[in-house]
Parts: structure tokens; sequence; C-alpha cells
């Protein structure tokens, strides 16, 4: 397979071509997200499924503000200075998913390794605050490490989301390019943990392609998340968000996406999300429902 090098402003393969789609629902999801004066991962984040997603009336939600006190080498949400929680964004966040008649909310944080916590307090009202403003509404957070505190995981998981989502990213090898502040172990440890302190809670992580991996760090890592008891799997392409990130090691073609799905799926993971587009947030409803068929023993 050509190893195609993606250099900022590199024309992409046919396969990530793809038409934007906007119009009123957009434009509402748009409107309403900047006049509750929230923050969408799939804006800070440069997400290429923004169009697509705002279009069907879903957004994922980004708490603790707008700026990380990380620096991740891959990701575009700005790096500091950070600014105190602020104690309205629950009710905001609740306010806005029931104005947008969503019934399955993800929400997710940049990393706040100010806070004693994490942010995890932060997390646990907004899931009850969510659960206040419609009772029957699934949630899932995806969180970030805590710094490996497993009281913040703890106060997260006693507030009762419905998926805990955690990404570990790239492989192991990859962590001081790519995640210089995170641990690969820490973050298999966090999912090893929110499956054996709430079983009910489903466990999900995700994965970049194409920021150099081979298909055995790959495997390794996929083994690694099914054994600390991962239930759901993303994989999607790396990338590259603009200059200042790393740059596109290899586009992975959809074929190759489909055989790590089968994969994973063999492996035993409940359901698997693999693709070019694939986010972590990405039709996440729809991965759930599908998690909890195959769970059931339907078709």
């Amino acid at each position: 397979m050509t190893q195609d090098k993606g250099r900022w402003g590199t024309a992409k393969p046919p396969w990530l071509r793809r038409r934007v789609p906007a119009g009123a629902t957009y434009r509402h999801v748009l409107d309403l997200v900047r006049c509750s004066g929230l923050h969408t991962v799939c804006q800070e984040a440069h997400c290429p499924n923004m169009g697509e997603c705002f279009s069907q009336g879903t957004a994922t939600f980004l708490i603790l503000g707008d700026r990380c006190t990380r620096n991740c080498s891959f990701c575009a949400v700005v790096h500091g200075p950070v600014e105190p929680p602020d104690p309205r964004e629950p009710d905001r966040v609740a306010e806005a998913a029931q104005k947008m008649g969503l019934r399955y909310v993800v929400v997710t944080s940049v990393t706040r390794d100010d806070l004693p916590d994490g942010g995890a307090s932060h997390f646990a009202r907004t899931i009850k605050r969510l659960r206040k403003e419609n009772p029957s509404v699934l949630v899932e957070v995806l969180v970030p490490d805590f710094q490996g505190d497993a009281e913040a995981l703890r106060v997260v998981l006693e507030a009762g989301p419905d998926v805990l989502n955690h990404n570990v990213e790239t492989v192991p090898r990859l962590y001081p390019r790519v995640r210089p502040q995170a641990q690969y172990r820490r973050s298999l440890e966090l999912l090893r943990r929110a499956g054996g302190h709430r079983p009910s809670v489903r466990t999900k992580s995700g994965m970049m392609l194409g920021l150099g991996e081979t298909p055995e760090e790959i495997e390794a890592t996929l083994h690694d998340l099914f054994e600390a008891g991962c239930h759901m799997l993303t994989l999607g392409q790396y990338l590259q968000p603009s200059p200042a990130q790393l740059p596109v090691e290899r586009f992975v073609p959809p074929e190759e996406f489909d055989g790590w799905r089968v994969r994973a799926l063999g492996i035993g993971f409940s359901e698997v999300a693999s693709g070019p587009f694939v986010r972590s947030s990405y039709r996440a409803h729809s991965l759930f429902s599908a998690a909890g068929c195959l769970e059931k023993g339907a078709p």
C-alpha cells in the first residue's frame, strides 16, 4: 500500500472528499449553540462531520470552557490560559439539549489539569441536570484521564452516564509525539476501573489511524482495549486540522477500515464504527443501539 504523505493543503484522496450539508436545521443548531453561550467539540476541534451532524440536529457539547491545559499535537482545541468553570453551564447544556429534542446527548470537555478533580464534579452536575430536564435521555460522556484520579472517575460514574468514553487516540509508541502529557497505561486503567466500578455503564474508546502506526501495533492496541473491558470502539482517519498540528502520515483507504471493524468484532467488541470520517461521537446513538442489540442477541 502506498504511503501517501498528507501535508496541509495536499489534495485528499477521493474517499475523503464530500459535500458539506447545510440548511435551516444547520443554522438553527449553530444559532442555538451561540445564543446559549456553549461550545461544541464539532467547532473547536474542526470536526469534518460538523455540517452533517448540525444538519441532523445533533452536536457534541464541550464543557469546562474552550481552552485546554494540555497541548496534544493532533488537536485543534486552543491551549490555555483557562478560566474557572461556569456554574451555569450544566443548566445551559440541558436546556439546549431539550430545545434540540435530543434523546441521546454526548458531552465532552477540554482537559482541565488545573482543577483538583479534573472537572469531574462539573461532568456529574451536567449529567444530573440533563436527567432532570429529561429523565429518559441517554447520556454519553467522553472524559479526559483525570490524571489517573480514581475518585474523580467515581464521581462521574455515580452520576449515572449510560456510556463512559475515553479515547486512547493512538498506539503506545506514538504517545510521546502525539499525546506527550498523557499515558497509555493510565488510559487503559481508567477504562478498566469504569467497568469494574459500574458494570452497567458501557465503556467506549477510539483511535485515529494515519499517524504512522503499524498493523501490528493497531492489533495489539485493540487487544489491550478489549482486555481492559472496553465494549465499543471507534476507528477514524486522522486529518490535520491546521498547519500547527501533526501532518498525516498516511490516508487509510475505506476497505482497510472495514477490515479493522471485522477484526475488532472478532476480538469481541460489542460494536465498532470504523471508517475515514468516524469520530468519537459520530452517530453515537446508532453505535449504542447496535451494541445493545448485539448484547441481547438480536440480529
